[in-house]
C-alpha cells in the first residue's frame, strides 16, 4: 500500500500492465468496425472489468492517466473509439449523427457480448477475467453512456421515445464531469448541437455509483453553472457518492491524457485525487478491498484543499 504525499490518500502498490490495440470487432449495422483497446495487469486472477466511454471527439488512446492507474490497481479496462471521434470525422450531414448517443450504448453492449474474444486477444489474459463484475465509467459525453447502462433514461430527439437501455451485466458506474438535467436549463448551443441532452431522467438509476464534478466546470451547455454536473448524484437513487474537485474544470486537472493540450486546468494533484478516489471506489464497489475507500471518505469529509467526498 502507498500513500500520496499531497492528497493523503492510500492505494494499492501498482502492478505492471499490458495494453493491446486495436482489437477490431465486426459491427455491420454501425457503418464502421468497432476498434477497442484492452489494458490489464500482467498478474492476478478474477479481474473485474471497467468499461470506459471517452468524451466527445476522443478515442481509445485517450485518458491514459485514469486507464493506466485503474489497470495497475487490478482492473481490466476496455476502451472503444465511438462514432463521434475526430478520428472518424463523420460528415455534418451523416445520418448517424442524431443517434450518436445510442450508438455509444450499442458499442458498450457489443464489447460485453464479445468479451471472450477480447480476452483471448490479449496475451496471458485468457481465464483471468471476472465477467460478473463490470463497472461502466465515462467522462463528459461518456458519462452519459455509462449512466444509460445503469438506468439513465434519455428521450430520443428524433422519435420522442424513452427507452430503458440499461444492461444487467453492469453492476455500478463512475461518471466524470457529466451532463445534468436538460429542459429549460440547456443553452441554445446545447439544444442545437447536443439534442440528446434535452430530456434526461436520472430517477431510474438505482445501481451504486460515483459522480465526479469540478466546482469550476462552467460548461457552455447549461445556465446553471458547475452545479449542473452534480445532477447525476443529486437526482439519482440508491447508494451514491459525489467527489467535488476544488478548482476542477471540465478535464479535472488533466485526466484526458498526459500533456493533453485540451486541459484548461492542468494540475497533477487534481489528477492524483481523481485517480485515487476512483480506484478506491472501483475496488470498494467490486468487493476487492474497502480500506482505501473508507480512508478517502475520512480524509475528504471537509477542509481538504483538493476536494470533498459525500455519500447518500
Amino acid at each position: 500500500m502507498t500513500t500520496h504525499p499531497t492528497t493523503g490518500l492510500s492505494g494499492p502498490t501498482p502492478t505492471a500492465t499490458v495494453s493491446v490495440k486495436p482489437l477490431v470487432l465486426n459491427a455491420p449495422r454501425r457503418g464502421e468496425d468497432l476498434h477497442v483497446r484492452v489494458t490489464a495487469p500482467i498478474t492476478g486472477t478474477s479481474l473485474p472489468v471497467v468499461l470506459f466511454a471517452h468524451g466527445f471527439g476522443s478515442n481509445l488512446d485517450g485518458y491514459a492517466p485514469l486507464v493506466d492507474h485503474w489497470a495497475s490497481g487490478g482492473f481490466v479496462v476496455i476502451q472503444a473509439t465511438h462514432l463521434d471521434s475526430k478520428r472518424l470525422a463523420l460528415p455534418a450531414d451523416d445520418p448517424r449523427r442524431p443517434h450518436l448517443w445510442r450508438y455509444r450504448v450499442q458499442d458498450m453492449r457489443r464489447v460485453l457480448d464479445e468479451i471472450t474474444t477480447l480476452e483471448a486477444a490479449v496475451p496471458g489474459l485468457s481465464g483471468r477475467v471476472d465477467r460478473g463484475r463490470v463497472v461502466a465509467t465515462g467522462h463528459s459525453f461518456g458519462g452519459q453512456t455509462a449512466g444509460i447502462l445503469v438506468g439513465l433514461r434519455v428521450r430520443d430527439p428524433r422519435t420522442g421515445a424513452v427507452e430503458d437501455l440499461s444492461d444487467a451485466r453492469v453492476m455500478a458506474s463512475v461518471q466524470l464531469a457529466t451532463a445534468g438535467k436538460g429542459g429549460d436549463e440547456l443553452t441554445p448551443f446545447a439544444r442545437d448541437h447536443f439534442p440528446w441532452l434535452r430530456d434526461q431522467d436520472f430517477s431510474h438509476i438505482t445501481a451504486p455509483g460515483l459522480v465526479v464534478a469540478g466546482d469550476k466546470d462552467d460548461l457552455p451547455l447549461s445556465t446553471r453553472g458547475p452545479a449542473w454536473t452534480a445532477d447525476p448524484y443529486t437526482l439519482s437513487r440508491g447508494d451514491k457518492s459525489l467527489l467535488t474537485v476544488v478548482g476542477g474544470e471540465h478535464f479535472l486537472g488533466g485526466i484526458s491524457g498526459y500533456r493533453s493540450a485540451e486541459t484548461t486546468d492542468e494540475n497533477p494533484d487534481r489528477v492524483a485525487l481523481v485517480q485515487q478516489v476512483t480506484l478506491a471506489y472501483l475496488r470498494h464497489v467490486t468487493g476487492i478491498d474497502h480500506t482505501d475507500w473508507k480512508n478517502a471518505r475520512t480524509v475528504l469529509t471537509g477542509g481538504h484543499p483538493l476536494g470533498r467526498l459525500e455519500s447518500k
